[in-house]
């Protein structure tokens, strides 16, 4: 049970502005539809008003436009959303994992663990691991030879650091990521695939999330880097030699092919395809499902998806599709002759005049 906070209490540690009565007693945050007296909720847009004028909530966190909604007891935020992420982490503070190295961790003689550090059962760490302040690595973490692993920074169950990789501080990794994989390299000769050797590392900056099953490759020569701030969402691919900027958010399922330079403050949707060698523009966003296949230079908003149809009207689609090649030779070739026949009637006229 969450430690409940009055409204008063609550603007006092996250700032904002109160309207109505600050002693009211807030328990735990919900959804606008679901909460219950004793919670606290937060509305943003105006297709919800229905729902605000019948929620149960016993207090709103809205933005500075909408402070006259409602008549409930009110927070008034400039981002009602990050404000209401802010409160939730007030109510569901992370569990705080016992110090120490449990039984059954495998620490090779030249690792030296902090005491302050929570290292779980069934990890194994290599050679001249350096693991910062309060690192916590959760069950059958693997960490391979010279990593190194900034302050406060959090490895879920089953996460594996290959050999020399950097973490940051204030990270966190969730459950069966893999940072520093080889890259997907390889060199043709007389028919067959010779492996290129992936020798460079896996280099995240500080305060960095990745997801469940998010993999990172390490560069082939040169690093693949994710700078500080960066949030990935789960099953992400980044190719070797990748850079992705600060503050970049990716979602989902989204691929990322071998040094591609993905600029800061970008916005990637789910399932995107970013072709390999391109350059992305700082705060640029990208589509769900879009297929990116050149560079883009300047900041927009960028779509490349066709909406979804019945199977036989896509069919219809891309036949359609396969003959626009046909149909603009033939519209080049009557404007041709439609030019023509315009001269030759223009010709005409003025050799009829008198």
């Amino acid at each position: 049970m969450s430690v409940p906070y009055s409204l008063q209490e609550i603007v006092l540690r996250l700032g904002g502005e109160l309207v109505g009565d600050g002693s009211v007693l807030i328990e735990r945050v919900a959804s606008l539809s679901n909460a219950k007296p004793g919670q606290i909720t937060f509305y943003v847009d105006s297709k919800y008003r229905t729902v605000l004028e019948n929620t149960r909530a016993s207090a709103v966190i809205v933005s500075h436009n909408n402070r006259n909604t409602t008549d409930l007891p009110r927070i008034i935020a400039e981002n009602p959303y990050a404000y209401f992420a802010k409160l939730s982490a007030l109510f569901n503070p992370p569990a705080i994992p016992e110090k120490g190295v449990a039984l059954g961790v495998i620490v090779h003689s030249s690792t030296r663990i902090p005491d302050t550090c929570s290292i779980a059962a069934n990890c194994v760490l290599g050679r001249n691991v350096v693991l910062g302040e309060n690192v916590t690595l959760a069950a059958g973490c693997v960490i391979g030879d010279q990593v190194q692993i900034g302050d406060n920074t959090t490895l879920q169950a089953n996460v594996v650091v290959y050999q020399a990789c950097v973490i940051g501080k204030n990270c966190t990794l969730l459950s069966g990521c893999v940072i520093g994989a080889d890259g997907f390299g390889y060199a043709e000769e007389s028919g067959r695939w010779v492996k290129i050797p992936q020798v460079g590392r896996v280099v995240i900056g500080d305060n960095v999330d990745v997801g469940v099953n998010t993999t990172i490759d390490r560069g082939a020569l040169d690093d693949t880097i994710i700078e500080e701030g960066v949030k990935l969402d789960n099953l992400i691919q980044i190719g070797h030699n990748c850079r992705i900027g600060a503050h970049t958010i990716i979602a989902g399922c989204v691929g990322i092919a071998g040094s591609a330079c993905i600029g800061r403050h970008c916005r990637i949707g789910g399932a995107a395809m970013i072709l390999g060698h391109l350059e992305i523009a700082d705060h640029t966003v990208i589509s769900p499902g879009s297929m990116i296949t050149r560079s883009l230079s300047r900041a927009d908003t960028y779509t490349a998806l066709m909406p979804f149809q019945s199977h036989q009207e896509w069919l219809k689609t891309a036949a359609n599709i396969r003959r626009l090649g046909d149909l603009s030779e033939r519209v080049k070739w009557l404007e041709k002759k439609l030019a023509a026949t315009e001269v030759a009637a223009n010709t005409k006229q003025l050799e009829e005049k008198p």
